[in-house]
Formats: C-alpha cells, structure tokens, sequence
C-alpha cells in the first residue's frame, strides 16, 4: 500500500526484455536506505517486487501484463521515474491510499501554466473516466492529486511548483502516455452496490427485474 507521495526521482539504468521474462534496474538512493528483498516499490505508481540491490541500484523482475498495462514498457536507460516505498504502518499518510495496481494509461493533451500552478489536462478511457470525479483523488505516475476538472474525455489536475521539481510530472510533455490509478473507494462502492444476480449476469436483465417484482 502506498500514499501517493513521492520520495525520490531515480533513473533507470537498464531495461531488459527478453520473451517472458523481463527485468528493470533503476538507481536510487532514498528508497535503498532500508530496502530488503521482496519489498515493495512503486515505479511510476507500478508496484514491483526487489529481486536484487546494491551499489545504488535495484533490480524488479516486471511481467508482460505490467508492461501492457502501463507506461513502463516504454521506459529506457537514463528515464526519470517516481519512487516511492511502501507505508510504513506508524508513518503519516499524507496523500490518499495507492494500491500501486494500475487501471490504465491516459495522454497529456495540454499544459497551462497558471501564476505559481500548471494544469496538466490528461485524456483517458471512458472505463476509466467514469471513476474520476471532480475534488476527488487520482494518482498520476503515483503521485497523489486531487482533480480540477472532468470533461466526458479528459481530466485536469491543478499542482504546484513543489509537485513539479519533486517528481517527473514537471517534465511531462503534452503527448506523453502517463500511468493512472483510480481511487480504489469508487471501485469497491460500485462493486457492492450491484445485485449478486447484476454482478454474474453481467447488467440488469428481464429475469432479473421481474424476479425482483418489477
């Protein structure tokens, strides 16, 4: 679990792909103060596993459903990506709860910069729009922010300059695919809120209403 708050940018060091079996090394210095073997990082809001460390870098093992699911399959040696640990349970949470499982990519399609502020507007799916609710929290490349705007085809967050020199969404360029992850509360209301025999059939049908006296 994490917070949405970054730690550190670090820097891939290498990528390699080869068939199945895939594996990231990126250098870091923050995240490897306490780190152990099996420990949770997330890369860009992508939780991945230590497989190895040492000398400033660790090594994550990263499957083909990752890499078609996010961003990090178009990482390269020398890109900039957030890192973050996972919470500690006596640390504060200061951002909102990050499980690192991404839900899909989304575009950049406009940046404005606005006094000290830039808003950042970011295209996505209409399975994932659906999630995103104005004032409510979105973890962009897992940072944690909260939503400006929402359109029927994009979203717009607000960050400031901290938000920008902190972790790599300052150097973001409109055409870049970026990781996002919906708040994990609106996924699990809509999924309690539907009827067992809704969930299995997959929508409300005719038996289904007339079962329930309609």
């Amino acid at each position: 679990m994490f917070t949405g708050i970054i730690e550190e940018i670090g820097t891939v060091s290498s990528v390699k792909q080869s068939g199945s079996s895939s594996f990231i090394e990126i250098q870091a210095k923050k995240v490897l103060e306490d780190v152990h073997i099996g420990d949770s990082i997330a890369v860009n809001g992508v939780c991945l596993t230590v497989t190895h460390f040492g000398g400033g870098i660790f090594r994550a093992d990263v499957m083909n459903e990752t890499l078609s699911r996010s961003s990090l399959g178009k990482l390269t040696s020398g890109s900039p990506v957030n890192l973050e640990r996972a919470m500690a349970a006596g640390g504060r949470f200061g951002g909102h709860i990050v499980s690192g499982h991404i839900d899909g990519t989304g575009t950049v399609t406009d940046i404005k910069n606005d006094g000290i502020a830039v808003w950042y507007t970011v295209s996505a799916a209409p399975e994932l729009l659906r999630y995103i609710v104005e004032k409510g929290s979105i973890a962009i490349d897992g940072i944690s922010l909260t939503v400006a705007k929402v359109t029927e085809t994009s979203f717009s967050v607000s960050i400031i300059p901290h938000t920008a020199s902190q972790t790599i969404l300052g150097s973001r360029k409109v055409g870049d695919i970026v990781n996002l992850e919906n708040d994990i509360i609106g996924k699990y209301v809509e999924k309690l809120m539907k009827p067992a025999e809704e969930q299995k059939s997959g929508g409300i049908t005719m038996e289904f209403l007339m079962k329930n006296g309609y």
